[in-house]
């Protein structure tokens, strides 16, 4: 009597296949989800930049100057998020310009001047939020 006997379970090949495929599928996605990370980290830059255009106005009306210390301060209702530094330059009566940059994730930067203050590198055009 010849007993039928069915195998049940995944060759070799098919295993190395689909191990091949997953192999592809993660060198595909790795790349996009970094490039996704680095765009968040200049979303929040641009997003504090823009907040402290709002506390520059409020500290203007209140002073007659723009703040130009340290961020933060408490005389400037304003703070950072978390990992991001902000560096304002030349504040005066006339304008400020100011640096938003994230050191511990991305060595990109944004920048923005406002009135008679010098641009700072990346900003080009006044009031207009600019990213290296």
């Amino acid at each position: 009597m010849i007993e039928n006997k069915t195998r049940r379970g995944f060759t070799l090949i098919e295993l190395l296949i689909v191990v091949v495929i997953i192999g592809i599928l993660a060198a595909i996605a790795i790349p996009k989800f970094a490039n996704t990370k680095e765009r968040s980290y200049v979303a929040r830059m641009k997003t504090d930049l823009r907040n402290l255009v709002t506390a520059q106005e409020s500290y203007s009306a209140d002073n007659g100057t723009y703040y130009g210390g340290a961020i933060p301060n408490p005389v400037l209702t304003y703070n950072p998020s978390s990992g991001i530094v902000i560096t304002v330059f030349n504040a005066t009566p006339g304008g400020w310009a100011a640096v938003a940059s994230m050191p511990a994730a991305t060595t990109r930067t944004c920048a923005l001047f406002i009135g008679a203050a010098p641009p700072q590198a990346p900003a080009t055009v006044e009031g207009q939020i600019l990213c290296s």
